[in-house]
């Protein structure tokens, strides 16, 4: 791509988010500003696994595990602390402080690709098991009670920094999300420019090319899978001030969700990932009214999903904006060719035999 069809691009993106950041809550329902931050939390957590996975080449199948550990830090420290600032700090720190940790065992380790995808969705998976048995009056953190399946209802919004009785309203919250959807993506494209970005793309590329030029991989990709678990909790944040904080945010449907998103919106972007998610999201979200219509109750959202994702591996397997860049470009040299001259007035072709 050129540098000006990027700088066209990253402009389209900016006017598109800011559109939406100051137009949507100025015309839409409460429920459609609310179901709009649920879409951009979703999308920091597309952005998440699109630059761990699709620039750093490690396959995460678990980055639900710090989206709900993000979640779950948020209420139990803001129920304790009564302010939400430093809960929100919190809700940042520790899901990227647990990547450092896991990710250390398994670089250090040496854990191929696959085994590292297990790894990651088993994670989410013991996360998922443990908060859905904590429904007992013994499982509080301080004030605040896990709740088990139930999750933690009460999950305190968001205030104003350094005024508690504050609390942030609907359109607040939304604004807040698309602003740090648009500032998580713009610092990833500017974090990929640096030569820290093309040295985690190149160990995608080839591993053991870069370790034999002396970069230390290990540390790399320790560091980007760090970024991207703190991208997890951020999202975990915002979801939790739009919902509430439950064990379903470390299910296994969420973590597969996030593996759609990224595969139909196109892996190796990070715009496809955040238009896939949306449109996703808005899918399931037909579907799960289409399914309560009469005669339509076996119409499943999940089964749906899957069949796309099929279809997306199989027929569109670089997702919608390679697409979308393959057709713009056909149709723009379609224009582009210069149309043949015609053959002179009295000319004959000649005839074969």
């Amino acid at each position: 791509m050129s540098r000006v069809a990027r700088h066209v691009g990253n402009l389209a993106a900016l006017a598109v988010g800011l559109a939406v950041l100051f137009g949507l809550p100025a015309y839409a329902e409460t429920y459609m500003v609310i179901n709009a931050t649920i879409f951009a939390a979703f999308a920091i957590l597309a952005l998440s696994l699109a630059l761990v996975w699709g620039y750093a080449g490690i396959l995460c199948f678990g980055q639900a595990a710090f989206f709900g550990l993000g979640g779950y830090t948020y209420a139990v420290a803001a129920i304790n602390f009564g302010e939400t600032t430093p809960a929100a700090l919190l809700a940042v720190l520790l899901p990227t402080l647990f990547a450092g940790m896991l990710g250390y065992f398994m670089f250090w380790g040496r854990i191929s690709d696959v085994y590292l995808g297990v790894i990651t969705l088993t994670v989410s998976l013991i996360f998922f098991r443990f908060v859905n048995q904590t429904a007992g009056e013994e499982w509080n953190i301080g004030e605040a009670p896990l709740g088990g399946f139930n999750g933690i209802p009460g999950t305190p919004i968001l205030n104003w920094p350094g005024r508690p009785g504050e609390q942030l309203a609907p359109e607040n919250i939304f604004s807040l999300s698309v602003a740090l959807l648009i500032i998580v993506y713009f610092a990833c494209k500017a974090l990929l420019a640096t030569r820290f970005g093309r040295v985690i793309v190149a160990i995608r590329e080839n591993e053991t090319r870069a370790e034999l030029l002396g970069y230390d991989v290990r540390l790399y990709k320790l560091a980007v899978f760090m970024i991207g678990g703190g991208m997890a909790g951020l999202s975990g944040l915002l979801f939790a001030n739009s919902v509430f904080v439950s064990p379903t945010m470390f299910s296994l449907p969420v973590s597969g969700q996030i593996i759609i998103w990224v595969i139909v919106g196109g892996l190796g972007t990070l715009i496809g990932p955040v238009i896939g998610c949306i449109l996703m999201q808005i899918l399931t979200n037909y579907l799960g009214t289409f399914s309560q219509l009469k005669g339509f109750g076996w119409v499943d959202p999940n089964l749906v999903l899957g069949i796309l994702l099929v279809v997306f591996v199989l027929l569109v397997p670089r997702g919608l904006t390679a697409l979308a860049a393959d057709s713009f470009r056909a149709v723009t040299g379609r224009l582009r060719r210069p149309a043949a001259d015609p053959p002179p007035v009295g000319e004959r072709r000649a005839s074969t035999p």
